[in-house]
């Protein structure tokens, strides 16, 4: 199982950068990372990206060429990316020829910022000329903090970068709200008209001016950092959060395995035939933490879904709406609804709201939920934009900063994040309909096991120190619960024969926490991660994580005392009282990474 592959180093000068795949990653002067990448996307109109394939590589003299093509969505495009160094400017051209017609949201050059500029003096020209004093945003921003970019420029980590760009209009997200860790500079603002069409013929020309330089004067913000020390410090704080498993979303039959953690995640679309059925198969035994996504031309069907939850266990439950001014949110309309259903049905359980998908519609949306919930909610997912590992490990840290503005914004109501998942579940931006089962049964499955939501890495031996790490993150005071995954299937913690995962084993780790008083600390690096949870008797059991390439030698320091560990790449180990003997976990690839 492939965790990681290899990028290809490119050096030219005092540049150098990471080729990993179609990204120019990393891209560094004297070493210093100035840009987190700059990248080519094709996406068609429900935001899926089409894959970039190389041809071939070519490397001249201060030059780097990249001969690509579109594969799939029915993009048929074609062209060069070029990379060209000389002295401190570095600039990133793309011209792509398309062949037949595609409508895009958008098809360009994005530019990614390095998630430690938050909080930096920025300085913008727009597109008339006009310049603009601001700052990168320190809290996440839930919506565009510049717009009509024509060239930006920053001073961090003791270089000071000016970056200009050509071929349209670029505007800047903060991507942080889906877990990336970056801002995100792209082209085609969103406030003109989506999709639009690429003629047969027709080139897409845009060009990326990066100059860097190194800062004159370096404040104790910008200046270069020395790796961090391998000491993570915990401190106690709340309980430690329940640990729930989303149900299995895959065909029958059903394995049997034994239930893990403390509730069921079961999402249940009342517009498809089978939802009864995915209800019935997630009902075994745990508590069940139901969200309902309303079916928009059937208002009858929430008193149905209400009256199924009758004599069930009901930990929590909610109701997303599929449509309207937002989308896949728990709005006033949508609770009210789900209540007045709950008091027909004579259902007894906690009312919760939130963001069916990312905390951007959180972040975006919180006006919009009614003031009296009894929790909030979100989710993960971390390879929304793009499939990289090195993004999986990346938004661990961002996790973190997530995890705690929504605690600040839930003003003291209980937060529950989950299903934290690899892919997405579905897509909450598509323009068109999703795939729905055709049966009322599951032998199609439902949901995710409708779209491209499967990854090979649910196999490998990294993701379950990957769980522990993602736990670790989220489990700031105030969050109540976090789910992960599902139960069993190609998304689950066992396959579809019962067999179990190496994640499984992470999943029951945690598990086995809950109840306790929570240990709670941030990475050092953003690749050494603890958690750990206090029993009454002031026994503790710690998790540590090491999702770093090289084999890492950590000190946790917690209340109780302090502990060392060695661990190896991709590796996880507990200590403590647990049902398992304390171990390091190595993954059978992590020599050859």
């Amino acid at each position: 199982m492939i965790w990681k592959t290899a990028g290809r180093e490119w050096r030219s000068g005092a540049w150098s950068l990471e080729l990993r795949d179609d990204e120019l990653a990393d891209i560094a002067f004297e070493d210093r990372i100035a840009l987190r990448s700059v990248r080519a996307v094709v996406r068609d109109r429900n935001w899926d990206t089409a894959r970039l394939a190389i041809d071939d590589i070519e490397e001249g003299d201060g030059e780097l060429r990249l001969r690509v093509h579109t594969e799939g969505l029915g993009a048929d495009l074609a062209g060069t990316l070029r990379v060209i160094a000389a002295d401190s400017r570095l600039t990133a051209c793309l011209d792509l020829v398309v062949g037949e017609s595609f409508w895009t949201n958008r098809t360009g050059l994005v530019v990614l910022h390095p998630a430690g500029v938050a909080g930096e003096a920025l300085r913008v020209r727009h597109s008339g000329g006009r310049h603009e004093a601001t700052r990168f945003p320190a809290d996440i921003s839930p919506h565009q903090p510049v717009v009509d970019i024509a060239e930006l420029d920053w001073s961090h980590a003791g270089l000071d970068v000016s970056v200009r760009f050509a071929g349209d209009v670029f505007e800047m997200e903060d991507q942080r709200n889906w877990t990336d860790a970056s801002f995100k500079t792209y082209s085609r603002p969103l406030d003109l008209p989506f999709p639009y069409e690429l003629g047969a013929g027709s080139h897409v020309k845009q060009w990326v001016e990066v100059r860097a330089r190194h800062a004159e004067r370096l404040s104790p913000a910008s200046a270069p950092r020395r790796r961090a020390a391998d000491v993570v410090v915990l401190e106690e704080g709340g309980a430690f959060p329940e640990i729930v498993v989303g149900a299995s979303t895959a065909p029958d039959p059903a394995p049997q395995p034994d239930a893990v953690g403390s509730a069921v995640l079961v999402e249940l679309d009342l517009a498809t035939p089978n939802w009864r059925a995915a209800l019935d198969r997630a009902t075994a035994g745990l508590p069940l933490d139901v969200r309902f996504v309303l079916a928009e031309d059937d208002p009858a069907a929430l008193i149905a879904g209400a009256q199924a939850l009758r004599g069930r266990d009901v930990a929590r439950v909610t109701a997303f709406t599929p449509g309207g001014e937002a989308p896949h949110v728990s709005d006033v309309a949508a609770v009210a609804s789900l209540r007045t259903a709950l008091a027909e049905a004579g259902v007894t359980a906690a009312v919760v709201g939130g963001a069916r998908s990312h905390f951007t519609e959180l972040n975006r949306e919180r006006h919009r939920l009614p003031d009296d919930l009894d929790g909030i909610v979100f989710s993960v997912t971390p390879l929304f934009h793009t499939p990289s590992t090195a993004q999986l490990i990346e938004s661990l840290a961002i996790q973190r900063i997530v995890a705690a503005q929504a605690v600040d914004r839930a003003g003291g109501s209980p937060v529950h994040i989950g299903p934290v998942t690899l892919r997405p579940r579905f897509n909450n931006v598509a323009t068109t309909p999703p795939p729905m089962p055709g049966h009322a049964d599951l032998r199609e499955g439902y949901g995710p096991q409708l779209l491209d939501a499967d990854d090979e890495r649910q196999d490998a031996e990294e993701l379950a120190a990957w769980t522990i790490a993602s736990a670790a993150a989220l489990a700031v005071p105030g969050v109540a619960s976090v789910a992960f995954f599902e139960e069993w299937g190609p998304r689950g913690l066992r396959r579809s024969d019962g067999s179990a995962r190496p994640v499984a084993a992470a999943v029951t780790a945690l598990a086995a926490l809950s109840g306790t008083r929570l240990l709670h600390g941030a990475s050092p690096d953003g690749l050494l991660w603890a958690v750990g949870g206090v029993a009454e008797d002031g026994a503790q059991t710690l998790l540590v994580a090491n999702l770093d390439a090289a084999p890492r030698l950590v000190d946790v320091r917690a209340p109780g005392g302090s502990a060392s560990f060695a661990l190896p790449p991709g590796g996880w180990i507990r200590r403590g009282r647990v049902s398992a003997p304390s171990a390091a976990t190595a993954p059978p690839s992590a020599g050859r990474r």
